[in-house]
């Protein structure tokens, strides 16, 4: 049991998971608009995830204990390392025009964590994107939409339409109630500076806030010009599934409740597009 638990937590900690929604969420955009598998794309977005993620979430880790980093930490910067060469590999097969949109998410990403921003503006000392007050939410929602949304459609040539648009709204607004949960995990441990959606509404209003979005969410796909009820049939499941986590979610919560139950939500939205699709 120790052994698994501990593959478990690598696969959490080591950001495959995350990687994993990413990924289902790209695949879900290439789905709904009818395009075929791309594995290049889709590959792409799954080790630059990783990458990404592991950059932000250890690179002051790295940076200021790199003699004494801890085993597991070492185990993950491998593994981080090669998912970049992969990740390299595959930006290389990708078309002109996605590499400009991925210029921008990286530079994005890379602000995320390198301390840039001046000093008197925090309480502490990252300067970076992530701890701007009230921000990093909405940073991490417009990078998921750009990074699911429009560099699948961009690597197809897919004319970027008014149903790609609402798309794009939906998919921002699914992240951002996505991330409530960890922000309601997180209060405990925030910075007061960070102004989180929590810290200055209470947490009974942000769950109800992540209601109101959800309907914003479903009932966007009905001004789309091409909308399919089997979508909207999946849309409203997942909506339901989303509703639940953040009805339930506390301060006090399991240390897999946000991580793998709400972070996997994306997987089963997929799992359940290809099943509906299999019966249809």
């Amino acid at each position: 049991m120790k052994v698994l638990k501990r593959i478990f937590d690598f696969y959490i900690n080591s950001s495959i998971h995350v990687a994993l929604s990413v990924f289902s969420l790209a695949w879900i955009t290439l789905l709904e608009f009818e395009l075929p598998y791309d594995k290049n794309v889709l590959f792409f977005i799954f080790f630059a995830s990783i990458t990404g993620y592991n950059f932000v979430k250890f690179f002051g880790l790295a940076k200021f204990h790199h003699r004494s980093l801890a085993t597991w930490l070492k185990y993950i910067q491998l593994f981080s390392l090669v998912c970049f060469l992969l990740m390299c590999y595959y930006v290389l097969q990708l078309e002109q025009t996605t590499l400009v949109y991925i210029s921008v998410f990286g530079v994005v990403t890379f602000l995320y964590a390198i301390p840039f921003l001046p000093k008197k503006i925090f309480l502490d000392e990252k300067q970076n994107l992530r701890s701007l007050s009230g921000l990093k939410v909405y940073v991490i929602a417009l990078v998921w939409c750009g990074v699911t949304v429009f560099l699948p459609l961009a690597n197809a040539d897919f004319l970027m339409n008014w149903d790609v648009s609402i798309t794009a709204i939906q998919r921002f607004v699914f992240v951002l109630v996505l991330m409530l949960p960890f922000e309601i995990r997180d209060l405990q441990y925030d910075s007061v500076k960070l102004a989180t959606i929590p810290q200055q509404i209470g947490v009974k209003k942000t769950k109800l806030i992540g209601v109101l979005l959800l309907m914003v969410f479903f009932f966007l796909d009905y001004l789309k010009d091409d909308m399919q009820l089997m979508n909207l049939l999946v849309l409203l499941m997942v909506t339901a599934i989303t509703l639940l986590s953040v009805v339930l979610a506390k301060k006090e919560q399991s240390k897999y409740y946000s991580a793998f139950f709400v972070e996997g939500i994306p997987v089963l939205w997929l799992l359940l597009v290809l099943v509906f699709q299999l019966l249809t």
